[in-house]
């Protein structure tokens, strides 16, 4: 079987999905994310070579928990989606033994996806990162365009989302960004929710540890005020949050 560049995994009940969640860090990623909390999955370096066997042996130790729990496997990273095959066939594993799916993903390499892989993917858990061109470029080093085509992708074929946004004050939050998120998103029936994830720095260590400086180390965290603020935008656009 194929074999994959893995960070971690866990089981977690956070924003990884509905219930409680076998999630599979992926390393490797494209984008250099301002605010990332976990910045040593960027690099494969710090992955291991994982077989999809080797995974669904691990994820099966939990099954019966997970089942109990309204869980299910949740493939994150990093980026899954710089590792195509490696992801399509370790979803099509974990639907064999009647999981549910999910796919955490920046959308940003989002023409790597088959079908095929999106037909054993329940959910796909959204980054979109910033709405305004110039300021996606700012927090990801990468280009908004991809992450759009892929949620229209996904909205054609009818997927369950969840959309995820980061909130950082002075960088994320200007009004016109979030309403062109919040517009945007209101336009593809199948998005469940939207998640506003505030801007926190408890990844600070990591960076620490791996030598690389915090670029928001200075950057405050939202305030409950602002977090309201930015979640009935979305609502007034017809969204859960």
């Amino acid at each position: 079987m194929t074999a994959g560049t893995v960070h971690s995994w866990d089981l977690a009940t956070a924003v990884d999905g509905p219930g409680t969640r076998f999630v599979v860090f992926t390393a490797g990623c494209p984008l250099r994310c301002l605010y990332c909390h976990d910045p040593e999955t960027r690099f494969a370096r710090y992955g291991q070579r994982v077989s999809v066997d080797d995974l669904v042996t691990e994820i099966a130790k939990y099954r019966r928990f997970i089942d109990v729990a309204g869980g299910g496997v949740t493939i994150s990273g990093g980026e899954p989606l710089l590792q195509p095959e490696f992801t399509a066939e370790l979803l099509h594993a974990v639907k064999g033994m009647g999981l549910h799916t999910a796919l955490d993903t920046s959308g940003f390499p989002g023409d790597r996806a088959t079908d095929e892989l999106l037909a054993d993917t329940d959910l796909v858990l959204l980054d979109i990162k910033s709405w305004d061109p110039t300021t996606y470029r700012h927090v990801t080093g990468g280009e908004i365009a991809p992450t759009l085509r892929f949620a229209r992708r996904l909205a054609d074929l009818d997927k369950p989302m969840w959309i995820r946004f980061v909130l950082v004050p002075g960088l994320t939050d200007a009004t016109d960004n979030v309403e062109g998120i919040a517009s945007f998103v209101s336009t593809m029936d199948s998005v469940d929710r939207v998640d506003v994830l505030p801007f926190h720095k408890m990844g600070t260590p990591k960076y620490e540890a791996i030598g690389l400086p915090f670029a928001l180390a200075d950057t405050p965290i939202p305030d409950s005020e602002l977090v309201e603020h930015v979640r009935g935008q979305f609502r007034a656009q017809g969204l859960r949050t």
